[in-house]
């Protein structure tokens, strides 16, 4: 925890000009490392550079897109980076050096100018496309364009190039305004340079570079939504011809216009990658066990009959990982649906935490009770604890009790709460959840929905909780980046929340946190920035928009065929872009 606090204050202070680290090796700084419990948080379990074999990872539902510019869950942003290459990523090395920003497609970090409002990039030379088109800039740009600008066809992800790019509010996207310089302050002078231009100096932006719009897509090659099924491919993998189902899953296989040379922060290893969707939870736990899986592609762990397993056999436990992942688990309580203040705080106080620990698997492999918004991890973190979770972890009846009779609902009330149906460790907090509101009557039934469209269709659509009185709903969040503004922006922000793909799900748009924000993104001194995620913390806390639920770890577990495993603090996950597989 404490050393990514010292990075990401580094970051802060210095513009993010950090010397990029090497990451071509596949020791990385924590150096190899032989199985054993937790080896993987701290090196690499198993290096190796031998290529071939087949990994198959596997998923209990979907993702929410695997096109590159329409993606926001934290394992695709991960797994993206085997066939869609950003500007930049994060160094594969275990620890914090996995914070450190790196060059992929550019050829360095950004170049800042005009009183910070100007960044510009360069690419390499010579780098092709799986298709055999050269990767240009202009790709680039408009990768950015489409990703940010056309919400109507691509509803996921995040909106921070909108937000921050300069001349952005009257622009729609490059389906609807076919102009042919496109969005202006997007600038791509010649193929290998593209600069951009801010409305406001904007100190954290070669974090923004680092996520998946970045990747190049070629404007006359683009289907909109559809693009999802075959991506044009920039990295060392491709869709495999025709493998795209949306009820099963994709095979990736190996980009043959695409050298190491050109990106040496991933790896070509396996000669073919499969991802099968909608797999149970414990038939995919039994998999990973047996051998015929691989990888766990949600990087969330383990479920409770499996966990249990591997921890209490020390053959399998040797193979396992509890990685702090740096995601806050929790319940955003709706304001739309739930209005009044002491109402959103009974829920908080009648709240058993201890529940919600157990069903992710105990302080051991589940992670510790939380009582804020900011998780240890992530810059501007300071511990407080206004519903005195510490000294109460199973909830405190009478102050709830308090609480309702103060919002005028003495009786109670009643609400629909939302989970991902298809993990168990979310319906299981749901129920926990919905046991302890009883104690205070407050009445509740569980609505299952599926991952894949979760955060559009169901949990992100504020239209579809308020019209199906969805007060509260399962969710994580880890940090964009790993500081406070990448962590609070998208989910504290009232401009943030849209009409899908909403992350927001409080539904929270306070003046005072908005201005907060603004001032935490202009400011370059670390000290100011992080005051300001801190209180913006404790605003939400006492408005009791958000009861968190864990500082989460996940039990992850690696198969003895795998090598070059490790945890990539970026992600709270393995890092996909290393791994590779022994021979038989």
């Amino acid at each position: 925890m404490k050393r990514r606090t010292m990075i990401g204050m580094a970051l802060a202070m210095t513009g993010l000009s950090l010397v990029t680290a090497c990451g071509g090796g596949s020791g990385g700084s924590g150096g190899g490392g032989s199985a054993a419990y937790n080896a993987g948080n701290t090196s690499v379990v198993d290096a190796s550079t031998a290529t071939g074999g087949t990994l198959n990872y596997g998923m209990t539902n979907s993702p929410d897109s695997a096109d590159p510019g329409n993606m926001y869950y934290a394992f695709m942003w991960d797994f993206s980076r085997l066939y869609a290459s950003p500007l930049l990523t994060y160094n594969p090395a275990p620890g914090a050096d996995g914070l450190k920003l790196v060059p992929d497609l550019a050829t360095g970090l950004g170049q800042i100018s005009d009183n910070g409002l100007t960044w510009t990039y360069h690419i390499k030379p010579g780098m092709k496309l799986s298709d055999g088109e050269p990767i240009t800039t202009a790709q680039i740009k408009y990768a950015v364009e489409r990703s940010n600008f056309a919400k109507d066809v691509l509803a996921n992800g995040p909106s921070y190039f909108a937000q921050y790019l300069a001349n952005a509010s009257g622009y729609q996207g490059p389906y609807k305004d076919k102009s042919p310089g496109g969005l202006s302050s997007i600038e791509t002078p010649d193929d290998t340079t593209i600069v951009f231009h801010l409305a406001q100096p904007f100190a954290d932006f070669d974090y923004l570079v680092a996520n998946p719009q970045t990747a190049p897509v070629p404007q006359g090659k683009d289907t909109g939504a559809n693009y999802q099924t075959d991506p044009v491919a920039s990295g060392p993998y491709m869709f495999k011809p025709g493998s795209f189902n949306p009820n099963t899953g994709f095979s990736l296989v190996k980009n043959p216009n695409w050298k190491q040379a050109d990106s040496p922060t991933v790896k070509q290893y396996a000669d073919q990658i499969n991802i099968t969707y909608n797999i149970s939870g414990d038939d995919l736990d039994n998999r990973l066990l047996n051998g015929s899986m691989d990888v766990d592609a949600y990087g969330t762990g383990l479920q409770t009959a499996a966990r249990a397993k591997v921890l209490n056999n020390s053959t399998q436990k040797k193979n396992a990982d509890a990685a702090p992942s740096g995601f806050l688990w929790y319940f955003p309580i709706n304001t739309q649906v739930i209005p009044n203040v002491d109402c959103r705080k009974a829920i908080e106080y009648a709240s058993d935490k201890t529940l919600f620990q157990n069903a992710y698997g105990g302080a051991e492999a589940g992670g510790d009770i939380a009582s804020t918004v900011l998780p240890p991890s992530v810059v501007g973190y300071q511990p407080f604890d206004l519903y005195e979770t510490a000294a109460q972890p199973t909830g405190d009846i009478p102050k709830a009790k308090d609480e309702l009779a103060k919002c005028g609902q003495p009786n109670g009330f009643s609400f629909n709460i939302a989970v991902r149906g298809d993990r168990p460790k979310e319906v299981q907090t749901a129920q926990a959840l919905q046991q302890a509101l009883q104690k205070i009557n407050i009445k509740t039934d569980i609505l299952q929905y599926p991952t894949g469209d979760y955060g559009t269709s169901y949990a992100g659509s504020p239209q579809f909780m308020k019209d199906h009185n969805i007060g509260m709903n399962t969710y994580g969040w880890a940090a964009d980046w790993p500081e406070g503004f990448g962590f609070l922006s998208q989910i504290a922000d009232g401009r943030a929340i849209r009409a899908a793909g909403n992350s927001n799900m409080e539904m929270l748009n306070d003046p005072q946190v908005n201005s907060l924000l603004d001032q935490a993104a202009a400011s370059t001194d670390a000290n100011t920035r992080n005051g300001i995620y801190a209180q913006i913390d404790k605003i939400m806390m006492n408005q009791a928009v958000i009861l968190p639920e864990l500082y989460a770890k996940s039990l992850l577990y690696r198969g003895p065929n795998l090598t070059n495993v490790f945890v990539t603090e970026a992600f709270g996950m393995y890092d996909y872009t290393q791994i590779g597989k022994k021979s038989s």
